[in-house]
């Protein structure tokens, strides 16, 4: 009797597998049994634990198409998942790059690959004469790229991306549900449509099937939503009664959000990824306009309505603290830079009096002004570090450093500064309990 061995499924290689799509995505297809390649330029602590010994860090958006091609036949896939995509220029890198000079160095690797695969990019939905940021444009122009290529491709357009995790957007309306504010009218209204971030899943594991069954014509554009429209603010109104929001009190004015919006796109510089910046509200007040039925008739997946997806995310204590300090973050961050710097430069403006309080405590004058002058830059050096998204950690934790020895030199030196009526040393401890939060919260994924 022969037995027929059944075919190995199909090798999938994500690329952007830290990101909120890919790593759901990788991570659905790798609990149903399809051997996925994640490949990202840095995973967290938890995404290195998801992919054990398949997680590849690899800054792949700076590859050229040859380096791009020696890692698709070395990982061996049939079906390769373009997951990469930035909001907004910052140190990452900027949009038309990200997204249109990195697909064409994909295409170009894709082509001259002995192996032929299939190429599934994560794109938007939307209309293209409605594209009006960098985000769109770059976006759209590599569809187009990719869909005058010669090659099997499969174009998914999913709209607001819904997951377990809470990244960028997602993120944002889960702090939103949780204040008593209700969103500017214009923006409440804009027509908006959800995607679960497992239905993008699906499509591929649908997609990497038909690929191990032999067919190769592919050159589709499916958009990935619900089928009814809906709005921003009935989509708020999902997230506000899963965490059990307070009532809507008041309506938010445009001011703030576009204040909100300024002071992102100033952290975007920094390399910080808030989603309130002014990419994110042009393509809100854009709205979102699909037509799924092409992908449901081809795929037979039958796409559940927001309030569905959103029903089935955990609405449990740590979700309503995460949505609650989300936005606190944001504060924290900003207030504990802005407090070092303010705090060297003020000992710098007032150098002499600075200095004064040391000589009183016994230190010769030239040894005065030298700790003085010191222990600004020492501070300045501290705010600037924790400022810049790189270096957050570390200027944190020489914060915290830093203040614990402010406080044990000052206890054996200065000892009377403890009982001045400002309380200057006492307000240290609060801070330094702020700078532990900060590290507690700082992960993003």
């Amino acid at each position: 009797m022969t037995v027929t061995a059944e075919p190995a499924p199909t090798r999938i290689l994500v690329l952007g597998a830290s990101g909120l799509i890919g790593e759901a995505v990788a991570a659905w297809l790798q609990e149903r049994g399809y051997p996925v390649m994640p490949v990202a330029r840095r995973f967290g602590p938890a995404q290195k634990a998801r992919f054990p010994g398949t997680a590849l860090e690899r800054a792949v958006v700076d590859l050229p198409a040859e380096e791009l091609r020696d890692l698709i036949e070395d990982s061996g896939a049939a079906v390769l998942v373009n997951a990469i995509g930035v909001l907004q220029d910052g140190p990452g890198g900027g949009a038309e790059d990200v997204h249109l000079g990195f697909a064409g160095r994909l295409v170009a690797a894709h082509k001259q690959s002995s192996k032929p695969c299939l190429l599934v990019q994560v794109s938007m939905p939307g209309i293209a004469d409605h594209d009006e940021t960098a985000f769109s444009r770059s976006k759209r122009a590599a569809e187009r790229l990719i869909a005058a290529a010669d090659l099997p491709h499969v174009i998914l357009r999913p709209g607001f991306v819904v997951a377990p995790a809470a990244f960028g957007g997602s993120a944002l309306l889960r702090a939103i549900a949780m204040l008593p504010f209700d969103l500017p009218k214009d923006l409440a209204e804009r027509p908006f449509r959800v995607c679960d971030v497992f239905d993008i899943a699906r499509t591929i594991g649908f997609l990497a099937g038909r690929w191990q069954a032999g067919v190769r014509d592919f050159g589709e554009g499916w958009d990935i939503v619900e089928r009814n429209e809906t709005d921003v603010g009935t989509m708020v109104g999902h997230f506000v009664r899963r965490l059990g929001g307070p009532p809507r009190r008041w309506r938010l004015p445009d001011i703030p959000l576009v204040a909100g919006c300024r002071a992102g796109d100033l952290a975007g510089r920094l390399g910080w990824r808030p989603p309130i910046r002014s990419t994110a509200l042009a393509e809100m007040r854009r709205g979102i306009a699909a037509d799924p039925e092409p992908w449901i008739a081809a795929t037979g997946i039958v796409p559940r309505p927001a309030r569905e997806v959103v029903a089935a995310l955990g609405g449990d204590v740590q979700e309503r603290w995460f949505a609650r300090l989300y936005l606190l973050k944001g504060l924290m961050i900003p207030v504990l830079a802005i407090f070092w710097i303010a705090s060297g430069l003020i000992a710098l403006a007032s150098f002499g009096a600075a200095r004064a309080i040391l000589v009183e405590a016994g230190f010769g004058l030239s040894l005065a002004g030298a700790v003085t002058l010191v222990s600004s830059l020492v501070d300045i050096a501290v705010g600037g570090l924790i400022a810049v998204r790189r270096t957050c950690r570390m200027g944190l934790l020489a914060g915290i450093a830093v203040s614990l020895f402010y406080m044990a030199t000052a206890a054996v030196l200065t000892p009377d500064m403890w009982l001045e009526p400002l309380g200057a040393l006492v307000k240290t401890g609060p801070a330094i309990v702020l700078m532990m939060v900060s590290l507690a919260i700082l992960e993003d994924r």
